[in-house]
């Protein structure tokens, strides 16, 4: 077998969580940074979390606004055009 191809295995590898938690494990790596962690995971504390990642929030927000704006003005259409379509109908009764 070939020696000293496998890396380094620190057995007190820190974890450091935006949300300030640091716990220990095992690891490759000497220090990882996480952005959620068990602590403040939505799935674990049954608190509703939304993690902006890159402004993605706000772009979906601002999407559905204008979607929801769009229907409304589509709505309009559609009663202009129903609103004509019986007036045709009573002209054509006369």
């Amino acid at each position: 077998m070939k020696k000293d191809i496998h890396p380094t295995y620190y057995t007190d590898a820190s974890v450091k969580c935006a949300c300030g938690n640091t716990f220990t494990t095992g690891s490759t790596v000497k220090e990882i940074h996480v952005e959620i962690c068990s602590a403040c995971h939505p799935f674990y504390t049954g608190k509703q979390k939304l993690v902006d990642n890159a402004g993605r929030v706000e772009r979906y927000k601002k999407i559905q606004a204008k979607k929801a704006e769009v229907s409304q003005i589509r709505k309009g259409k559609k009663i202009k055009k129903a609103k004509a379509k019986e007036k045709k109908l009573k002209k054509d009764k006369k």
